[in-house]
Protein backbone atom coordinates (compact mmCIF):
# COMPACT_ATOMS: atom_id res chain seq x y z
CA UNK A 1 0.00 0.00 0.00
CA UNK A 2 1.47 3.59 -1.04
CA UNK A 3 1.92 5.39 1.50
CA UNK A 4 3.93 9.62 1.82
CA UNK A 5 5.03 10.56 4.82
CA UNK A 6 5.69 14.54 5.00
CA UNK A 7 7.56 16.11 7.44
CA UNK A 8 9.74 19.56 8.18
CA UNK A 9 7.16 21.92 8.41
CA UNK A 10 6.61 24.34 11.04
CA UNK A 11 6.91 27.98 11.86
CA UNK A 12 9.51 30.26 10.37
CA UNK A 13 9.98 34.04 10.21
CA UNK A 14 9.47 36.02 6.86
CA UNK A 15 12.96 35.84 5.07
CA UNK A 16 13.46 32.54 6.06
CA UNK A 17 14.25 28.66 5.46
CA UNK A 18 12.48 25.30 5.74
CA UNK A 19 13.26 22.58 4.56
CA UNK A 20 10.27 19.81 3.67
CA UNK A 21 10.64 16.05 3.35
CA UNK A 22 8.51 13.29 2.10
CA UNK A 23 9.00 9.90 2.42
CA UNK A 24 7.31 7.52 0.25
CA UNK A 25 7.11 3.40 0.73
CA UNK A 26 4.89 1.00 -1.35
CA UNK A 27 5.11 2.57 -4.99
CA UNK A 28 8.09 1.93 -7.16
CA UNK A 29 9.50 5.43 -6.48
CA UNK A 30 12.14 6.45 -9.18
CA UNK A 31 9.05 5.85 -11.92
CA UNK A 32 6.78 8.07 -10.48
CA UNK A 33 6.65 11.75 -10.70
CA UNK A 34 6.50 13.84 -7.42
CA UNK A 35 4.82 17.16 -6.43
CA UNK A 36 4.45 19.47 -3.49
CA UNK A 37 0.96 21.46 -3.34
CA UNK A 38 -0.31 23.48 -0.70
CA UNK A 39 -3.14 24.53 0.65
CA UNK A 40 -4.36 27.96 2.72
CA UNK A 41 -7.44 28.56 4.98
CA UNK A 42 -10.15 29.17 2.30
CA UNK A 43 -8.26 28.57 -0.86
CA UNK A 44 -8.40 25.77 -3.41
CA UNK A 45 -4.81 23.41 -3.19
CA UNK A 46 -2.52 24.65 -5.49
CA UNK A 47 0.65 22.86 -7.65
CA UNK A 48 3.71 24.27 -5.62
CA UNK A 49 6.31 22.60 -7.79
CA UNK A 50 7.08 18.83 -9.62
CA UNK A 51 9.78 17.02 -10.28
CA UNK A 52 9.22 13.80 -13.04
CA UNK A 53 10.85 10.90 -12.78
CA UNK A 54 13.47 11.89 -14.84
CA UNK A 55 14.34 14.61 -12.67
CA UNK A 56 12.91 17.89 -15.12
CA UNK A 57 11.29 20.48 -12.74
CA UNK A 58 8.35 22.63 -12.60
CA UNK A 59 7.62 26.01 -10.62
CA UNK A 60 4.30 27.95 -9.60
CA UNK A 61 5.45 31.32 -10.76
CA UNK A 62 4.88 32.68 -6.94
CA UNK A 63 7.34 30.69 -5.73
CA UNK A 64 10.37 30.40 -8.78
CA UNK A 65 13.29 31.59 -7.52
CA UNK A 66 12.83 30.83 -3.56
CA UNK A 67 11.88 27.14 -3.70
CA UNK A 68 13.43 24.19 -4.72
CA UNK A 69 12.46 20.55 -5.40
CA UNK A 70 14.60 17.45 -5.35
CA UNK A 71 14.45 13.76 -5.19
CA UNK A 72 16.81 11.16 -3.73
CA UNK A 73 15.71 7.62 -5.22
CA UNK A 74 18.43 5.73 -3.07
CA UNK A 75 16.17 7.12 -0.14
CA UNK A 76 12.76 7.38 -1.83
CA UNK A 77 11.99 10.82 -0.40
CA UNK A 78 11.36 14.12 -2.40
CA UNK A 79 12.60 17.57 -0.52
CA UNK A 80 11.27 21.20 -0.67
CA UNK A 81 13.78 23.52 -0.10
CA UNK A 82 11.89 26.59 0.96
CA UNK A 83 13.49 29.86 1.04
CA UNK A 84 13.01 33.47 1.69
CA UNK A 85 9.69 32.60 2.44
CA UNK A 86 6.73 34.81 2.86
CA UNK A 87 3.23 35.18 5.12
CA UNK A 88 1.40 34.31 2.16
CA UNK A 89 3.54 30.98 1.70
CA UNK A 90 1.53 29.78 4.53
CA UNK A 91 -0.39 26.85 3.96
CA UNK A 92 -0.36 23.20 4.84
CA UNK A 93 1.74 21.48 2.15
CA UNK A 94 0.85 18.17 0.69
CA UNK A 95 3.35 15.71 -1.13
CA UNK A 96 2.18 13.69 -3.98
CA UNK A 97 3.04 10.86 -6.45
CA UNK A 98 1.99 9.88 -9.83
CA UNK A 99 2.47 7.30 -12.60
CA UNK A 100 0.49 9.53 -15.15
CA UNK A 101 -2.46 12.39 -14.41
CA UNK A 102 -3.74 12.58 -12.10
CA UNK A 103 -1.92 12.59 -8.84
CA UNK A 104 -2.61 9.18 -7.49
CA UNK A 105 -1.08 9.09 -3.99
CA UNK A 106 -0.94 11.94 -1.66
CA UNK A 107 0.21 12.64 2.09
CA UNK A 108 -1.07 13.40 5.33
CA UNK A 109 -0.07 16.89 4.89
CA UNK A 110 2.24 19.20 6.84
CA UNK A 111 1.64 22.66 8.21
CA UNK A 112 3.99 25.93 7.11
CA UNK A 113 3.42 28.92 9.27
CA UNK A 114 5.05 32.45 8.04
CA UNK A 115 5.37 35.13 10.75
CA UNK A 116 5.62 38.29 9.52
Amino acid sequence: QAQLVESGGGLVQAGGSLRLSCAASGITFSNHDMGWHRQAPGKQRELVADITSRGITNYADSVKGRFTISRDNAKNTVYLQMNGVQPEDTAVYFCAARRWIPWDYWGQGTQVTVSS
